[in-house]
């Protein structure tokens, strides 16, 4: 089955679907879990850099260009597809920024969530010690971006990948 996301939100679905065949439940059963969890499922990114973007294809030379002289850092989601959801001027910014979808998206439900990172271990630690505070975590974890997302991303890439309680 296509998990319709990427990074850790991918690893809840997987965890979703090993969960439910852990418990016995029968195929359908389980890819109705997963189903399920596909659309609860949300990862939010923010990179550091708008280079990264360019050299994976995803916007043209010029816009690259451009967005490095402005010091552009982008804000996708990733749920289907990569969607571009904003672009700020700074990383503190965008922190701000990414923690408020996370915010809109979760209220005061209790979250699973991943706070992830290409190479910014300290800033994804901070980060992942802000969501412990704001959020009532059911799970809360770090981790790295997997070295295909970190080159299409880039070093400094920070993210969150989470979904509520039923």
């Amino acid at each position: 089955m296509d998990s319709h996301t990427a990074t850790p939100a991918e690893g809840f679905v997987a965890l979703a679907a090993a969960r439910a065949a852990g418990e016995g439940k029968d195929m359908p059963d389980v890819i109705s879990v997963v189903n399920d969890m596909r659309e609860r499922v949300h990862a939010v990114v923010l990179l550091d850099t708008i280079k990264h973007v360019y050299r994976s294809g995803r916007i043209p030379k010029i816009a690259a260009k451009l967005g490095s002289i402005l010091n552009i850092r982008p804000i996708f989601t990733v749920s289907d597809t990569v969607i571009f959801a904003g672009a700020v001027r700074n990383k503190k910014r965008g922190i701000e920024r990414i923690l408020q979808m996370m915010r809109e998206s979760v209220g005061s439900k209790a979250a699973h969530v991943a706070v992830m990172h290409a190479y910014a271990l300290e800033e994804a630690e901070k980060l992942k010690a802000r969501v412990a505070a704001e959020f009532k975590c059911a799970e809360l974890w770090l981790t790295e971006f997997s070295p295909l997302m970190g080159y299409a991303c880039g070093t400094g890439t920070l993210g969150l990948a989470f979904y509520t309680e039923d």
